[in-house]
């Protein structure tokens, strides 16, 4: 499949998705509890240059490093919306054409660590590039990691005290592990909650209070799996369900109080820690198809989107109630 192909059928594909699914969070009701403030557009893209945002990485000065999914690019944005390009990586010489479900070469999941280094996913559909990469600064970026060509490596979360990475794969339904120096992946979790349903399955991922939190994107669920001993996974736990077409979420600083992106549906909701969520934003403040979310202190960053936007954008919003 072509990428232009994808930007027709995708939507398509998203509905399915959702279809399996309900067609609302739950809990969620229209214009209901919104504790989000001062919510606006601050940077539109340009989707000629493919720069349609997947994920990204705050850094602390308020500027973010974000994945151009389709232009296999990492993007610095600046507090001011200036977007410099920091690397494109290589091209697969198919084109990426067997790049599992999606059928193009993308950038997907993006972290940053303490001492500056940014580590990005990279699926191709081929050996020699699928994987995961590392970016320094006045460095050219460098495959550490390869992970299997029939793979979707999309979500990429972060343990800095272990020294580890978590990578979901959303085709083959498995979190692997990499040490943070580089290395063979190992194979995590293949837990059944992960497995797709008919387009893609686990995807977001953040470590949080001793465990990897996933969302599973055709199931339109939140998993908790504890981070057991010697780093084995537990057994997953549903925290919330209903919630079609999750992708990225970031916790809001609250204890287990998440904020989604739910793609198909073109809106963000507060998943409460008891499962329950509230659309906070939707299609009429200028969401398309959000990928990622990201929050430090009481901003919140949300992107639109990585396929299907005609105007991919970054909104900024400030989180009023933490309650």
């Amino acid at each position: 499949m072509s990428e232009r192909t994808l930007m027709t059928t995708l939507p398509a594909l998203l509905v399915a998705a959702a279809a399996l699914t309900a067609a609302a969070p739950a809990g969620a009701t229209p214009g209901g509890d919104r504790p989000l403030t001062d919510v606006r557009i601050v940077r539109h893209f340009d989707p000629s240059a493919g720069q349609k945002p997947e994920n990204v990485a705050l850094l602390p000065d308020g500027s973010a490093y974000v994945t151009f999914a389709a232009a296999r690019q990492v993007a610095h944005i600046t507090p001011s919306g200036a977007t410099h390009i920091l690397a494109t990586l290589p091209a697969p010489a198919d084109g990426g054409s067997r790049t599992p479900v999606l059928g193009f070469a993308l950038t997907t999941g993006i972290v940053r660590a303490a001492d500056g280094t940014v580590y990005v996913l990279y699926a191709t559909g081929t050996s020699d590039l699928t994987g995961l990469w590392r970016l320094r600064p006045g460095q050219d970026p460098q495959r550490i990691a390869a992970l299997p060509a029939d793979g979707l490596p999309n979500g990429l979360a972060l343990d800095e005290r272990g020294r580890q990475l978590y990578i979901t794969d959303s085709a083959l339904g498995t979190v692997w592990t990499v040490p943070t120096a580089g290395g063979t992946p190992t194979t995590w979790s293949t837990a059944p909650e992960l497995a797709p349903a008919g387009f893609l399955g686990v995807n977001g991922a953040k470590v949080h209070n001793g465990a990897l939190w996933v969302t599973n994107l055709d199931r339109g669920t939140l998993l908790r799996i504890p981070v057991l001993p010697g780093n084995r996974a537990g057994a997953p736990q549903t925290r919330a369900s209903a919630l079609a077409g999750i992708d990225d979420f970031a916790f809001t600083g609250h204890g287990n109080q998440v904020l989604a992106a739910l793609n198909g549906p073109n809106q963000v909701v507060r998943i409460r820690p008891d499962g329950t969520s509230t659309t906070v934003l939707d299609a009429a403040d200028g969401l398309q198809g959000p990928t990622s979310v990201a929050v430090r202190h009481d901003n919140v960053y949300v992107f639109s989107a990585a396929y299907t936007a005609t105007d991919p954008n970054l909104l900024r919003a400030r989180l009023s109630s933490r309650r």
